[in-house]
């Protein structure tokens, strides 16, 4: 018998829409990263991006359990001498609630090239609509 090694010439991807709205940030963002791996399909192979395309809705309803809204802080650095900024999640989730997301589901992804093409495949968006609708996308309860 031998072990299946999927191509990535032959790999189908379906497109499936999912709604953040009431969602505990990190469950939803470790689903989606699993889905983006191709985890759920049974051609997965480590080595090769099998995974299908995600539209993530509402991403300004999704929640954070605990105190995590007002002691969770998202840093960045710009490079200079100083340069490090802070901002708490409640400011980002109020400014920027698709990077917060974002963020959150990459960071789950494996670094480096094939992370990168995963990450691709991830659309965000802060309110209910998207503009995925020619795709018709799955939708799917996580």
């Amino acid at each position: 018998m031998n072990t299946y090694m999927a191509k990535p010439a032959e790999v189908e991807r379906k497109w499936y829409v999912i709604d953040a709205e009431g969602q505990v940030l990190g469950r939803l963002a470790s689903q989606v990263a699993s889905i983006l791996r191709g985890k759920n399909k049974p051609t997965y192979t480590p080595n090769v991006d099998t995974g299908d395309y995600v539209i993530i809705v509402n991403a300004s309803k999704v929640v954070l359990t605990g105190r995590k809204l007002d002691e969770k802080v998202y840093y960045h650095h710009s490079g200079y001498a100083g340069g490090l900024k802070a901002t708490k999640y409640r400011k980002l989730m109020a400014d920027k609630p698709e990077f917060a997301v974002r963020h959150a589901v990459v960071g789950m992804l494996p670094k480096g090239p094939l992370g990168r093409q995963m990450a691709r495949k991830l659309k965000v968006y802060a309110g209910p609509e998207h503009e995925q609708a020619a795709q018709k996308p799955e939708k799917i309860e996580l």
